[in-house]
């Protein structure tokens, strides 16, 4: 059974895109390897330094994991911050590394371009603290996407350095988990591009909305004025809609408006209301899953606290083994 890490921002809520790229598959993996989960507050603070309520922010993300389906008995959901053997390996990861590898990191030459005013420290070694997220576990596999592998290319050049350093065959190279075509592209609401908090809270369905802010949302999502020939060939904006319908709606609705857009005959706000009305029904039971969780405090504290024990007991054994192999002993 492989090792598997992955971790999520407290930033915003979890939204469709979260779901059907990752977390629906995380459901599946956590039956079949050791996983371990956490909410990235540590992280947070590179982009947010001065968050208006980090607490808030991840109890509603520990919900939105677990209304999503991550069984805490199965896997090991955790906080970052309560695991302080991260931080001491991601210590001894910037002791070794260079700072002409962290300027030509590919995220932090885009941060520092959008955000010149706060160009910290924390930006420049994110990829340590990520290669300690990872292998405090001795992950053997990470769920990323395509923005975090240069992430976990460093991950393994740090490890493996260590490895060198010392002599030791300690820490393994962990490799992108692949779920090949289970892992769908969710398109925003914007007309282009994926579904994303970065491109505004409009351009995303979150587990967590209510209806009203959901039909609110579908019907400013971007349309043209129409096909004016048979079977015309979508432009983006519409294709995104119409891959949505695939994800949430019915065939017979999904077949129903195809055939209007060929015979060139599409309402887009009859789409865009049908679409949203599915929207409402698919998203359902994860809203009133989250309503019932972030009400029961007692349930929330004994996962936290729970998931940081776990975490905690298999960090300790990474870090007392560090400690051991660069000569940290007890006299």
């Amino acid at each position: 059974m492989e090792t598997v890490v992955s971790g999520i921002r407290p930033t915003g809520h979890l939204h469709l895109g979260n779901y059907f790229g990752a977390l629906r598959n995380f459901t599946k993996m956590q039956h079949e390897h050791h996983c371990f989960f956490f909410i990235a507050d540590y992280h947070s603070l590179t982009t947010h330094p001065t968050p208006e309520d980090l607490h808030g922010n991840i109890k509603n993300v520990l919900a939105e994991y677990l209304a999503a389906g991550i069984d805490p008995e199965k896997a090991t959901l955790y906080i970052q911050s309560d695991v302080p053997e991260t931080i001491e390996l991601y210590l001894f990861f910037n002791m070794n590394a260079y700072i002409g590898e962290l300027e030509r990191c590919t995220s932090f030459k885009e941060k520092i371009r959008k955000q010149p005013a706060n160009v910290n420290a924390g930006l420049l070694t994110y990829p340590t603290l990520m290669a300690a997220d990872i292998l405090i576990h001795r992950a053997t596999k990470v769920p990323v996407g395509k923005d975090q592998e240069q992430h976990l290319e460093m991950t393994r050049t740090f490890g493996n350095r260590f490895n060198r350093m010392y002599g030791v065959d300690f820490f393994p190279e962990p490799q992108a988990f692949n779920f090949g075509e289970e892992l769908v592209k969710v398109p925003g609401l914007n007309g282009s591009g994926k579904m994303g908090k970065s491109e505004g809270e409009g351009n995303a369905v979150f587990l967590a909305d209510e209806p009203e802010v959901i039909r609110k949302k579908l019907m400013r999502a971007v349309t043209d004025s129409g096909p004016v020939e048979p079977h015309q060939v979508k432009p983006e904006a519409i294709e995104n809609l119409f891959d949505l319908l695939k994800l949430v709606s019915k065939k017979d609705t999904l077949d129903y408006f195809e055939d209007q857009y060929n015979q060139c005959s599409i309402r887009y706000g009859d789409l865009k209301k049908q679409l949203a009305e599915d929207m409402i029904l698919f998203t359902a039971p994860f809203r009133d899953r989250i309503k019932s969780l972030l009400s029961d405090d007692a349930y929330l504290k004994k996962v936290s606290s729970e998931g940081r024990d776990k975490a905690r007991e298999s960090a300790a054994k990474t870090i007392a083994e560090v400690r051991n192999i660069i000569g940290f002993k007890s006299f």
